[in-house]
């Protein structure tokens, strides 16, 4: 076959067109189109992603406090003490 890596075979009735790396523009368009998309999917997905992250908090902070109650000592058991 001997073909160089990149033409290993023949594409018959398909046109492909490339432009080089060195052309394009990377950062094209962030900040007139890129930053308002985010915005506008945050602004979307905030009701479904919110609220079980603000539910898991809240357990948490409740587990916290619950276990820091419960490992306190009883000052009663200890009034006979010297």
């Amino acid at each position: 076959m001997g073909g160089h890596f990149g033409n290993l075979y023949k594409l018959r009735g398909i046109i492909t067109y490339r432009l080089s790396y060195n052309e394009q523009k990377a950062l094209a368009g962030i900040i007139s189109k890129g930053f308002p998309n985010t915005i506008r999917r945050i602004r979307e997905q905030i009701l479904y992603i919110a609220p079980p992250f603000v539910g898991g908090y809240l357990l948490y902070d409740w587990a916290k406090r619950e276990h820091e109650r419960l490992s306190r000592k009883n000052p009663e058991d200890y009034v006979n003490d010297k």
